[in-house]
């Protein structure tokens, strides 16, 4: 259930919001049982979690701006670990260093992961903390991605405190290039049979 979730994102302003509206006893009903303590991930989100291979993430400024960063990977380059936390492993980029940052002043941080040919998105809340390759090199082989050619140069580390599962309206649906050669295969597979055959009764073979 998604119950720290929403208790930690609902201020008083959209609990009135939702009365005026009408949608605050559903909402009302999920956040029961609140008591600030994180929501636990399940084998269900695990699994979503290995089978992602991008996300977006969020972070503020100290000015107080938000900040939306595009992370990718090899599929299950994010890692669920030990409890509710998760990592990846950071590579030598373009050298902004806004995200590093943020999290050095503000470590609240928000995770979107989206499954487009699914049509399912899982929302993440943590409190995220940075290790330098020199002080966990451990951590960090740990964290790479078997045979991923990058150069690590930290670790970020999520204690996730709450998600939720969205609805799947109006999410299209998107296909990577290697979902769309397994959807075709078959049909190429035919597509080869059928010239053999044709070209055996044309007598192009012998």
């Amino acid at each position: 259930m998604a119950r720290n979730y929403v208790h930690t994102l609902f201020s008083d302003a959209a609990r009135a919001a939702q009365a005026a509206d009408g949608s605050r006893e559903a909402y009302a009903r999920m956040e029961d049982g609140a008591d600030g303590l994180p929501d636990l991930l399940t084998a269900k989100e695990g699994e979503f979690i290995a089978a992602r291979d991008s996300f977006y993430l969020a972070s503020v400024t100290p000015d107080g701006w938000p900040y939306v960063q595009h992370r990718g990977g090899p599929a299950g380059f994010l890692k669920l670990l030990e409890g509710n936390r998760l990592g990846f492993a950071d590579y030598r980029g373009n050298r902004q260093h806004v995200t590093t940052t943020n999290f050095a002043a503000e470590p609240r941080c928000s995770l979107f992961l989206m499954d487009y040919p699914n049509r399912r998105r899982l929302k993440i809340l943590g409190h995220a903390r940075i290790e330098t390759a020199d002080g966990e090199p451990e951590l960090l082989s740990r964290l790479m991605p078997e045979g991923y050619r990058a150069l690590p140069e930290r670790a970020y580390l999520i204690d996730m405190i709450g998600f939720d599962w969205n609805c799947p309206q109006h999410i299209t649906p998107r296909f990577t290039e290697a979902e769309m050669a397994a959807a075709l295969q078959p049909m190429n597979d035919e597509l080869t049979r059928l010239r053999a055959e044709l070209a055996w009764l044309r007598g192009d073979q012998p």
